[in-house]
C-alpha cells in the first residue's frame, strides 16, 4: 500500500513496486501534477487505473491516461450504501476535444444486477433529476431507522410518479434508495451532475455549485476549483469559490466568467491556494475550505 509520501508522488511508487493495478480518488492526480510528477509515459507498468469517490475531471483523466497510455482508465460511481461502486465507464481512445469540455467524465452504466431510476422534483421519470438505485447491491437501511426517513421510493412502471416510504421492510428488495446526486441521462449513460443539497439559492436565484466550479476549470490558467456558499451580511447566502494554477488572476477569471454566466452565478472572492484540501478519504475537504473563508473573512 502506499504511504502518505507515495501518494504525492504515484508515478514513483508505480514505478518503484511495478504497480499493475491503481484505485484512488482523483485528487491524486491534481496533487501530483502540481508537483511536476505526472509526465507523460512514467507509468508503462499499469494496466487498470481506477477512480472513484469525488468526479473525475477530463482535464484529471487525460493526464493520467498520458502517464499511463498502456492502462485501461475506467470512472467509477458510487455510494457506500450501494456497496461502494455501482457504475462504471470506460474511457476509450476518444481524442481530448471529444471529451465533455472542461467538465466531468461520465459515471457510465449500472452494474449487472441493478436497476436505476432517475425522478425530477416531483418524483416522475425524467432524463435529468435524482438517481435512484435498487437491487444487489443495495443495503437493507440504516442502523437507526430514524436515518432511513426519505432516503427510499417506491415507484414500478406504469406508476404515475415515484413515493416516498417510511419503512424499508422490503423482503422482494423492490425499494429505490435515494442516492442524492443529480444526474442526466444520455447515449455514453449516466453523467454526475453534482449533489442535490450542492443546489444552492443566491439573490433569489436558484444554481448549481458543480456548474460554477466547471465553468471555473475552463479558463486555461486554472487546474481544479471549488465553489461554496458562505454566510453573508443579514443573513444573505454569499458564493464563493477556491481554485489552484499556475499564476491565476482572480480579477481575470471573475472577468472571464461574468463574459459567460449571470451576475448571481460569479463567485464574489476567489481564492487561490497551492492546493486543494483534502480529508482523511483522499477527498476535496469542503468544509475545511469553508472554515478557511470564513476565518480569513473575519480578520
Amino acid at each position: 500500500m502506499p504511504g502518505r509520501g507515495d501518494l504525492l508522488a504515484p508515478a514513483r511508487f508505480v514505478a518503484r513496486e511495478r504497480i499493475t493495478h491503481w484505485f484512488s480518488v482523483p485528487s491524486v492526480i491534481s496533487l501530483a501534477r502540481r508537483l511536476r510528477g505526472l509526465p507523460p509515459g512514467c507509468m508503462p507498468t499499469l494496466r487498470w487505473s481506477l477512480f472513484c469517490g469525488e468526479p473525475l475531471t477530463t482535464a484529471q483523466a487525460e493526464a493520467w491516461r498520458a502517464a499511463a497510455a498502456g492502462s485501461v482508465l475506467e470512472n467509477l460511481y458510487g455510494p457506500t450504501e450501494l456497496t461502494l461502486s455501482c457504475t462504471q465507464h470506460r474511457l476509450t481512445d476518444t481524442p481530448a476535444e471529444q471529451l465533455p469540455a472542461h467538465g466531468t467524465v461520465p459515471i457510465g452504466r449500472l452494474y449487472p444486477g441493478l436497476e436505476q431510476l432517475v425522478v425530477d422534483d416531483d418524483g416522475r421519470p425524467a432524463a435529468e433529476g435524482e438517481l435512484c438505485v435498487r437491487g444487489v447491491q443495495r443495503f437493507p437501511g440504516y442502523l437507526d431507522p430514524a436515518d432511513n426517513a426519505g432516503r427510499f421510493l417506491r415507484y414500478e412502471p406504469g406508476d404515475d410518479r415515484a413515493t416516498a416510504v417510511d419503512a424499508v421492510a422490503d423482503p422482494d428488495d423492490r425499494l429505490w434508495y435515494r442516492t442524492g446526486d443529480r444526474v442526466r441521462l444520455d447515449e455514453d449513460g449516466l453523467t454526475h451532475l453534482g449533489r442535490l443539497d450542492d443546489q444552492v439559492k443566491v439573490r433569489g436565484y436558484r444554481l448549481e455549485l458543480a456548474e460554477v466550479a466547471s465553468e471555473l476549470r475552463a479558463h486555461p490558467d486554472i487546474r481544479d476549483a471549488v465553489a461554496l456558499t458562505l454566510p453573508g451580511p443579514r443573513d444573505e447566502t454569499r458564493l464563493a469559490a477556491v481554485c489552484t494554477g499556475d499564476d491565476v488572476d482572480p480579477a481575470d477569471v471573475l472577468a472571464s466568467l461574468r463574459a459567460r454566466l449571470p451576475e448571481y452565478m460569479i463567485p464574489s472572492t476567489l481564492t487561490v491556494l497551492a492546493d486543494l484540501p483534502l480529508n482523511a478519504n483522499g477527498k476535496i475537504d469542503r468544509r475545511a475550505l469553508r472554515d478557511m473563508l470564513t476565518t480569513a473573512r473575519a480578520r
